[in-house]
């Protein structure tokens, strides 16, 4: 009998900014070389770590931002390479800080809501920009 592995714990946010476009906001979308994907900013949470911690930590480690996390957003579960992922989501406003490449994240770039849906590359990320929208009560 086989014991079911416990998921893999992942933690993210939706990253935002006010801007002056039709939707006065702007989403942060990550690229990845490793994966060759468009991502919101997360990654894998270190042993005993607190979920919005961790959200907050890879945002600043992905994206170089200092951000204020807000209302939690869907909780994406989904196989990675053969086991079981679980990645909690907050919204979170970018408040200072500068992107600077890196071997985890090549590119971060500031898109419109639906500029974003359309750059990311895995269906279970655009439900989350819906969720981000009627967080901050704009959908």
């Amino acid at each position: 009998m086989t014991v079911p592995q416990k998921p893999v714990r992942a933690a993210g946010c939706v990253l935002w900014r006010r801007a002056a476009s039709e939707d006065g906001l702007e989403i942060a979308l990550v690229h990845r070389p490793k994966y060759g994907d468009w991502s919101h900013p997360k990654g894998k949470l270190k042993r005993g770590e607190d979920a919005l911690a961790g959200a907050v930590r890879e945002v600043a480690e992905e994206t170089g931002m200092d951000c204020r996390p807000g209302a939690p957003l869907p909780t994406a579960h989904y196989l990675a390479n053969g086991r079981a992922k679980q990645v909690r989501y907050w919204a979170a406003e970018a408040v200072a800080g500068a992107f600077v490449p890196n071997s985890e994240v090549d590119r971060l770039l500031w898109l419109s809501p639906a500029e974003a849906r359309c750059y990311l590359t895995h269906e279970r990320d655009r439900p989350l920009v819906d969720a981000l929208l009627a967080a901050l009560h704009l959908a």
